[in-house]
């Protein structure tokens, strides 16, 4: 410590791991720091920057750019500032991907997930926009390419938090959408939950031949696998598959697809609610069986 209160960067460096360089450069590039200098050049922190770092960290991990961490970080310690709806965001964000406009979209999508729980924007408004999107496509009012637009913006935001999905000792979760089946945001926000909550998740994606996910589960001694569709056609097309692997592992059924007949003959769980509320199923689920088998 360079004087009572103050920090050199060296010791700010090792306080909160990041390295002296990349302090620099957040300093340079986004006005993260804002030190004092002695008079022979010494840059000094304050103790209260210990705590602006970590919030950038935190801030990036969870999938915020790092202009828009350093922008909350810096906001934090700033008195009297009023929060933002997420409702008011919402419409933001809708007006700017209705718009084409990829940046600001991604902008409103950081200030979300930096205000709110990555819960609360899933259920609050990522997924009742694609609802209404949806909506609005099937009476004319939003063409093609806008929902192309839209959805290709919040895949991409599901993908980026993805990140290291397989890494931990949670149980391990392999999700699929069957063959034929394109649509996946909903197994990706599904996914994404689970994370969330401790899961390792095995994400294959979309139009999954069958005996590739059946081979991919059991190498990986899968807990559960998950396969999702719009199409209830495109699950009924694999209901022997379906069954098949239901004898191997525990299966359930996500999407507008999955009906509750079809649950009952092959033998799969259903998953009838939001991608939220079935994660939490879920995982009481896969706590109940672990706490069964401990007491076996």
């Amino acid at each position: 410590m360079a004087s009572e209160g103050l920090l050199r960067i060296g010791e700010l460096s090792r306080r909160t791991g990041v390295t002296p360089d990349l302090l620099r450069a957040w300093e340079r590039r986004y006005g993260l720091l804002a030190p004092q200098r002695t008079s022979g050049g010494f840059r000094l922190y304050p103790l209260t920057d210990v705590v602006r770092i970590e919030t950038m960290q935190s801030h990036l991990a969870r999938g915020l750019s790092a202009a828009e961490a350093a922008r909350l970080a810096k906001e934090q310690d700033e008195p009297g500032r009023v929060g933002t709806s997420i409702s008011g965001l919402l419409g933001d964000f809708r007006a700017a991907l209705d718009a084409y406009d990829e940046p600001h979209a991604q902008l409103l999508l950081d200030r979300m997930l930096a205000a709110f729980t990555l819960e609360t924007v899933l259920r609050d408004a990522l997924l009742p926009y694609l609802h209404e999107l949806g909506d609005r496509w099937e009476r004319g009012e939003a063409s093609v390419a806008q929902e192309h637009f839209a959805s290709s913006v919040i895949r991409g935001r599901l993908l980026g938090l993805a990140r290291g999905w397989g890494s931990g000792s949670g149980p391990l979760a392999v999700l699929a959408c069957p063959p034929g089946e394109e649509h996946d945001l909903g197994l990706l926000a599904l996914g994404v939950v689970l994370r969330a909550r401790g899961w390792r998740v095995a994400y294959l994606g979309p139009d999954t031949p069958m005996e590739t996910l059946a081979d991919a589960a059991r190498r990986m001694g899968a807990d559960w696998v998950v396969v999702s569709a719009v199409s209830a056609a495109r699950l009924e097309g694999v209901e022997e598959e379906i069954a098949r692997l239901v004898r191997n592992v525990r299966v359930a059924l996500e999407g507008a697809g999955a009906t509750p007949a079809l649950a009952e003959r092959t033998g799969a769980d259903l998953l009838s609610g939001g991608p939220v509320e079935e994660a939490e199923r879920l995982t009481a689920t896969a706590d109940s069986i672990e706490g069964d088998g401990r007491g076996s």
